[in-house]
């Protein structure tokens, strides 16, 4: 008697039923859970894609340690905290960088930006050098040669290359006294644009220069520096060597990994994710009301044959399985197929590209165990709970007429 209600079950899914409209609500009920699985497979799975892409996307913009000042923006004993991070055995390479804002300046048009000046090695911790996609990246012993980002670049027509009519950038002067001309307000330097590179929103409105001109426009000495970014030989050991590093630099200093810096950025991503799920997980979960009522119409389609076993002896906890078994059998059934469809539909994707998000862009897809088993046991959960709850058929209902 244990599989009695099981192979009852299956005979009801498969055999033909009574009624035309007891078959067509039945597999109604399996191809809305197929659709609905398979459709949150394929938002997820191109979701984890896009996360991959943002993840690439920021790789370069972020070094995986960063130090600066609690308390100031320039570092307290640059040069000091420099050895320190160049002594460390698991540092690959640390750049020196300033960031400050400016006022940038061409034919009369002007716009506030950021200067972020850094030393020779900065390429070798950030890799900003391989996003620009017209021009080439400055010599850094030229003070003068600059990247810009790229909308801000459109936005104030400035040339790339030489100019007979170059850029200005302007700093405010710091002190106090009497002005009677512009130059006793700012600092301006000329600058030339060599190169232009996305700004991904999180560069936007940046321009790239040598410290030089960082330290040129501040009145800084050569040894200044507002914060220091590290290259580590495994960044996963970020977290570790960050805390050596705190010990040895000290509490005046403030030092964050690539996580930490991006806080934001992830946060957002997760709370868009976590949407996704909610805003799927009711998807399914309306889907099941068509479960609960293909269980509902079977039990009253094959009342004659459950009055039968019921009076063969047939438990009537036993013919509550069979109906719950009936519900869970379409559950599996969709969550299977709609896996499959979903599995084909991303592989697809990733074959041909055909869906794009943009002119040259296709979606990103990334298929992951881990999303097999999120769609899975949302539509489990959903499909488990209606078919238990819909199963419990009373002895009166049987055999009212």
């Amino acid at each position: 008697m244990r599989n009695t209600a099981f192979y009852i079950a299956t005979r009801y899914l498969i055999a033909r039923k009574g009624s035309t409209a007891v078959t067509f609500i039945t597999w109604l009920a399996a191809f809305a859970m197929m659709t609905a699985v398979a459709s949150m497979f394929i938002i997820v799975s191109v979701f984890t894609g896009l996360e991959d892409l943002n993840k690439e996307m920021i790789s370069n913009l972020h070094a995986d340690l960063t130090i600066s000042s609690k308390n100031q923006k320039q570092l307290k004993n640059a040069k000091l905290a420099t050895e320190t991070v160049r002594k460390h055995p698991e540092v690959a390479h640390y750049s020196r960088l300033i960031e400050e804002k400016v006022y940038l300046n061409y034919n009369g048009v002007g716009e506030i930006a950021y200067l972020r000046a850094v030393d020779s090695t900065y390429t070798l911790v950030n890799p900003v050098d391989k996003n620009i996609f017209f021009g080439a990246y400055p010599d850094t012993s030229d003070p003068t040669q600059v990247i810009m980002e790229n909308s801000l670049d459109n936005r104030l027509s400035i040339p790339v290359g030489e100019s007979p009519n170059p850029a200005l950038l302007y700093m405010p002067k710091p002190g106090t006294g009497l002005i009677t001309t512009e130059d006793d307000i700012f600092i301006k330097r000329e600058i030339q644009v060599t190169g232009v590179f996305p700004g991904n929103d999180q560069l936007n409105n940046y321009i790239i220069s040598s410290i030089k001109l960082g330290q040129d426009l501040l009145g800084l000495s050569g040894d200044t520096a507002y914060k220091i970014v590290v290259k580590l030989k495994d960044p996963l050991k970020a977290d570790n060597i960050k805390s050596e590093l705190e010990k040895s630099l000290g509490s005046s200093y403030q030092i964050k990994t690539k996580k930490e810096e991006n806080a934001a950025f992830w946060k957002m991503i997760n709370t868009e994710k976590l949407m996704i799920y909610l805003i799927f997980s009711l998807v399914i979960c309306i889907t099941t009301f068509n479960l609960a009522g293909a269980i509902i119409i079977l039990q009253l389609d094959k009342k004659e044959q459950a009055r039968s076993l019921i009076s063969l002896g047939l438990p009537l906890e036993h013919l509550r399985r069979t109906y719950f078994y009936t519900g869970l059998l379409i559950t599996l059934f969709g969550i299977v197929s709609g896996l499959l469809i979903g599995t084909l539909m991303c592989y697809l994707q990733l074959q041909t590209g055909y869906f794009k998000a943009g002119i040259e862009l296709a979606f990103p897809v990334r298929i992951t165990l881990e999303n097999y088993f999120i769609v899975s046991g949302v539509a489990l959960l959903f499909g488990i709970t209606v078919s238990w709850a819909f199963s419990k058929i009373n002895r009166s209902l049987i055999w009212k007429k």
